[in-house]
């Protein structure tokens, strides 16, 4: 290559960069607050009483993985979306959007009286004692109201992420944690809470209020959805970039065609996610048998491992709008670059995490907890975790690539086998000593396990995106 011809390529590969990092920034932004929804929740039920923590975390574990299945299922629409907009063909994107819109619905009201009516045989068969029980139920009868309202705000951030508009689900998900925070402060304590605040300040009508505990932390987290939707509702409106596709011109009704094609790229999507999520469900669970210490330094290496992964999931969502937009281009070759840069980038964002790991994992881990057993044991799975940023990163950014191809049930098949059978089952081998007479390996077998699930997933998506975005041959492409 000559050296204006590798100029060239830097120059074009930096400039690709900054358009993936200047989607995906405000993602992450977007993720973080989101987050920081489940933290306030936690905290501040944890504040109450013991038993409204208990309850609000049960009832989190049966209506996150839901929500996250109805994301992923809308997530559909992005590269949908995505190709669209790269063949200029914006008046054509208003049918898919409202597709997706009837769908949310359906979805939404199913998961919400799944959450009302259907989660009491679940209880039973965790062994969650009576009063936690009622309490969680109660806290997901809360949650329920605002599933509908969740999942039409993921549909139409779907159709603003396919737009390269991400900066407005940074400002909603703020103003969803600016409406959940003082909401559960309000509902969770009721008027003696805001009396220990505002005192002879707090007006009658809410120094009466009563304290809700964690039913009244569900209200708050319907309450914290309605505002997202509505806001992004607004937002879909008034935007001056969303404009052209005239969104609310007219309203299309259900087609089964755009429905199809939208739960095909859809639904995998959402499979990939809930088999994700229920991968770390179940290995709590059995990590739950180990005893305090280790359930402790699980879930505090685990939740500060989860927020460093906000920034590659998020490439990997922006990159499934550069891939697309670029393919609706009629630009194969270009679209294998694209995902090309985003796979570096990617890299470096593992680099990145493996640093502030080495750098701060101590001073964090002390924060979490003062037990010098709980903070020995989640360092050294911390170790552990700087070993599969490289993987981790890889496959969500590869998985990311993938989607913008439409290419989403190869996804979904290697997600189960490398997750469920490599990463949960051998995990549970090496925690076991159940393979070949090995001597158990605790806690840090399963995180062996999932090293090597991730590592596995990184291999096959690998191979799976060289395969799709590779040029035809010379002669196939000249037809003989």
């Amino acid at each position: 290559m000559t050296h204006p011809a590798r100029h060239a390529c830097w120059q074009s590969t930096c400039q690709e960069s900054r358009d993936l990092l200047r989607l995906a920034l405000p993602i992450c932004g977007a993720q973080l607050a989101q987050s920081g929804m489940s933290v306030a929740d936690v905290i501040m039920a944890g504040r109450a009483s013991t038993r409204d923590l208990a309850a609000v975390s049960v009832g989190a574990s049966l209506w996150l993985p839901l929500m996250l299945f109805m994301t992923g299922t809308l997530m559909g629409l992005t590269p949908i979306v995505a190709q669209l907009v790269g063949a200029g063909r914006l008046p054509a994107i208003r049918a898919p959007v409202h597709q997706a819109l009837w769908l949310a619905l359906v979805l939404g009201v199913l998961a919400g009286l799944v959450l009302a009516s259907g989660v009491t045989p679940v209880f039973t068969l965790l062994g969650v004692p009576e009063g936690v029980a009622t309490l969680s139920a109660d806290y997901l009868h809360m949650v329920a109201i605002g599933m509908p309202g969740v999942a039409v705000y993921q549909a139409l951030r779907a159709f603003a992420d396919g737009m390269n508009h991400t900066r407005p689900t940074l400002w909603i998900s703020l103003a969803g944690l600016a409406a959940n925070i003082p909401s559960n402060y309000v509902l969770i304590y009721g008027g003696a809470g805001l009396e220990a605040v505002l005192g002879d300040a707090t007006p009658g009508w809410l120094a009466d209020l009563p304290a809700l505990g964690a039913r009244g932390c569900g209200l708050a987290t319907a309450i914290a959805m309605w505002t997202m939707c509505l806001a992004m509702f607004a937002c879909t409106r008034r935007s001056r970039v969303l404009a052209p596709v005239r969104l609310w011109q007219t309203l299309c009704p259900p087609r089964r065609q755009p429905l199809a094609e939208l739960l095909r790229v859809g639904v995998p999507i959402g499979v990939a996610i809930f088999v994700e999520v229920t991968l770390f469900t179940l290995i709590a669970l059995l990590v739950a048998r180990l005893g305090e210490i280790t359930v402790a330094a699980h879930q505090v290496a685990l939740n500060y491992t989860s927020i460093l992964f906000m920034l590659p999931l998020s490439l990997a969502m922006a990159l499934t709008v550069r891939v697309g937009n670029t393919l609706g281009r009629g630009a194969p070759e270009r679209a294998r670059f694209v995902a090309l840069v985003g796979l570096g980038v990617g890299l470096l964002a593992a680099l990145l995490n493996d640093l502030l790991m080495w750098l701060t994992a101590g001073p964090v881990v002390a924060l979490y907890s003062p037990n010098p057993e709980v903070q020995s044991l989640a360092l050294s799975l911390i170790g552990l975790a700087l070993l599969y940023q490289v993987s981790d990163c890889l496959q969500v950014t590869l998985a990311g690539a993938l989607r913008g191809y439409k290419d989403t049930r190869i996804i979904m098949a290697i997600t189960l086998v490398a997750y469920w059978l490599v990463g949960l089952g051998g995990g549970w081998l090496l925690a076991t000593g159940a393979w070949a007479g090995l001597a158990p390996l605790g806690v840090q077998g399963y995180w062996l396990g999932l090293i090597a699930g991730l590592s596995v997933a990184a291999a096959l998506l690998g191979w799976r995106l060289h395969v799709i975005s590779r040029p035809p041959r010379r002669a196939e492409a000249h037809g003989h």
